[in-house]
């Protein structure tokens, strides 16, 4: 059973979050939803998630993808965590790295991740890493890090990957199911 981490922080873009979140576990993943800190977190139109866990009591556990959401106030929550930016980088050795809107930059920016990688994000945060050019695309895939542009591509950026950690059927399957 592949393993999917998704990080959320005060702040998070619920779309970015909850139709990856869905689409995962109807694909078969084990989808772990873990905060920062509190169980429970808003999002940055008020509605409240209740993790299944938080970073702390992850530990060093390793999964085959991390999924990052964005949402401005979300994605500098993100950043600001020391044991965030260590996880995914962790992750990023042998899994999936998957950040949509403004994570890809605000976020992955810190990183190293997106080093000689085509990448998309939300429009005007390229510049918050230097040298960092978009794709003008809705959803980018380079090796194992997907990113996309925003909330209108939440629903392409899971089935990336999905695509990406299951195969072309399953995406395909999981497609036909939400009549997309």
């Amino acid at each position: 059973m592949k393993t999917v981490l998704v990080l959320l922080a005060r702040g998070f873009e619920e779309i970015e979050a909850i139709t990856p979140i869905d689409l995962l576990r109807r694909a078969g993943a084990k989808v772990t939803v873990a905060t920062l800190k509190e169980d429970r977190v808003v999002g940055a139109h008020g509605i409240t998630i209740v993790g299944d866990t938080t970073l702390e009591k992850l530990g060093d556990r390793l999964f085959d993808c991390v999924v990052l959401p964005g949402g401005g106030e979300g994605s500098e929550n993100l950043a600001a965590s020391a044991a965030v930016l260590t996880k995914v980088i962790q992750i990023a050795q042998d899994g999936v790295v998957a950040a949509i809107c403004a994570a890809p930059a605000v976020v992955l920016g810190k990183t190293g991740l997106l080093d000689d990688k085509k990448v998309t994000g939300y429009p005007g945060t390229a510049k918050l890493v230097e040298g960092l050019v978009f794709e003008d695309e809705g959803v980018v895939v380079d090796g194992n890090l997907i990113t996309a542009k925003g909330p209108a591509f939440a629903m392409d950026f899971a089935l990336a990957i999905i695509k990406k950690l299951f195969g072309t059927e399953k995406e395909q399957t999981i497609r036909s199911g939400i009549l997309r």
